[in-house]
């Protein structure tokens, strides 16, 4: 039963649907500083990792690029149940379309 689940929500995955209403200027570049700040953050656990640091304190990054990255998420998944599952419902294609939401938080919650 696992590996179905995973197969679908892989395939959801892949599928590479682009955004019903697409994002604005400002929207894009928060969203874009957000992720450079993460990939910083990630670039000097690497660092911490070559420089043998202490464990706790390569942790405390850790658990730091994870809630940085659940926030991203959660930006991401508040603007697609806003736009895309909103319009999908108004236009009364509903059905799929919670569906597909109910296996991106199923995804989202594995993080």
């Amino acid at each position: 039963m696992k590996d179905t689940k995973n197969d679908e929500i892989m395939q959801l995955l892949q599928e590479q649907k682009k955004p019903l209403v697409p994002r604005t200027e400002d929207e894009m570049t928060k969203l874009l500083s957000r992720l450079k700040k993460i990939e910083g953050q990630v670039r000097g656990l690497h660092k911490m990792v070559e420089d043998e640091r202490y464990c706790i304190d390569i942790l405390v990054q850790i658990s730091a690029v994870n809630a940085a990255l659940k926030k991203v998420g959660m930006q991401v998944l508040k603007r697609h149940t806003t736009h895309c599952v909103a319009d999908a419902i108004k236009k009364d294609d509903s059905e799929e379309t919670i569906d597909e939401l109910m296996k991106t938080i199923e995804l989202f919650m594995k993080i």
